[in-house]
């Protein structure tokens, strides 16, 4: 054989180490893309940083408060941070918190989820806008004009209701009434509950405008209903946005100051029923509190509203877990 005519392959060439290719890769980038990566970094690390500087300022103002309470932070039923021993806790605050923010939760959700429904897949597109547009100007509506609306027309038109929610479930001891002011965490629920439901209205109609057409197309050409097709495909694919968006109305009921503060009758205690006045939430008693009280009411104050932004952490928290197990078998990845 002749070595000349021989044919010789050419050594492989090396493969680029990983800084090679990130290299690569970042001189192929564009400028454009390099500044809005360096501010969304930015922006992110800037975020971090002041919910960092929160956190230390509340805990550090929360722990002068601590350190002279005589009582149990966790447990104590009684607010008096001015006393000799001052004593306080966070119990009645806690529970009126909760509760009034599981009640709006409870009336927003089905009734927002209706709504955003109807707009998006039965009502004719005149009148869907107009309601549409209503809903959005809702939720600008500032929280001290809800709570004049709730104190002047909510409050003295409730009667009606504690009656009969007495007469037919009073048996429970929830729903017992003994006859006074409606100002209980029941009304407090309730006007939360109007409060978020525009939040989490347009969030969930722009989820459910967001749905593929061939999903909806795929299941009427398989012979389903309208319900059907709202069942088997526009809810799975819109779950992980109405729960954020549930979140978002949740965030504003367990913040919500003044509009509380004007329809909440006020007391250190626990009532079993929902209908008795009484009851607080953090929010409420901070802004109620602040501006009367003296140094060490203030960081008792600071040390309950650190409490209220552990919660807040925590429900964004599991939120965003239920979110992301869920996500998978929503469809938004098909």
């Amino acid at each position: 054989m002749d070595i000349s005519t021989q044919k010789t392959t050419p050594p492989p060439s090396p493969q680029p180490s990983p800084a090679e290719q990130k290299r690569a890769a970042r001189g192929a980038t564009r400028p454009g893309d390099r500044i809005f990566l360096g501010l969304s970094r930015g922006s992110g690390i800037f975020l971090l940083v002041v919910m960092a500087a929160i956190a230390v300022f509340l805990s550090l103002r929360a722990a002068n408060a601590l350190s002279n309470d005589e009582g149990n932070f966790f447990t104590t039923f009684e607010w008096n941070p001015t006393g000799s021993p001052p004593v306080f806790g966070i119990a009645v605050l806690a529970f009126g918190t909760v509760v009034s923010s599981v009640i709006a939760m409870a009336i927003a959700v089905p009734i927002a989820v209706g709504i955003a429904l109807f707009l998006t897949h039965y009502s004719p597109r005149r009148l869907g806008g107009p309601i549409a547009y209503v809903i959005d100007l809702l939720a600008a509506v500032p929280s001290i004009v809800y709570g004049l609306w709730g104190v002047m027309v909510l409050v003295p038109n409730l009667d009606g209701l504690y009656g009969w929610l007495d007469e037919y479930l009073g048996w429970t001891g929830i729903f017992e009434w003994s006859g006074g002011a409606p100002r209980a965490l029941f009304t407090v629920g309730i006007l939360l509950a109007i409060m978020i439901l525009p939040i989490i209205t347009n969030v969930s109609r722009e989820v459910f405008k967001q749905v593929p057409q061939m999903h909806e197309e795929a299941a009427l050409a398989l012979g389903a209903t309208r319900w059907e097709v709202i069942r088997m495909s526009v809810l799975p694919f819109g779950r992980s946005g109405v729960i954020s968006a549930s979140m978002l109305g949740l965030g504003r009921a367990l913040g919500e100051t003044m509009a509380v503060a004007m329809v909440l009758s006020p007391t250190f205690d626990i009532n079993a029923s929902l209908l008795d006045p009484g009851g607080g939430t953090f929010a409420q008693n901070i802004a109620s509190k602040f501006n009367e009280a003296t140094e060490n009411g203030r960081d008792a104050l600071i040390a309950s509203g650190l409490v209220l932004f552990v919660i807040t952490l925590l429900v964004n928290g599991t939120a965003r877990l239920i979110i992301a197990r869920r996500k998978e078998f929503s469809g938004a990845n098909a």
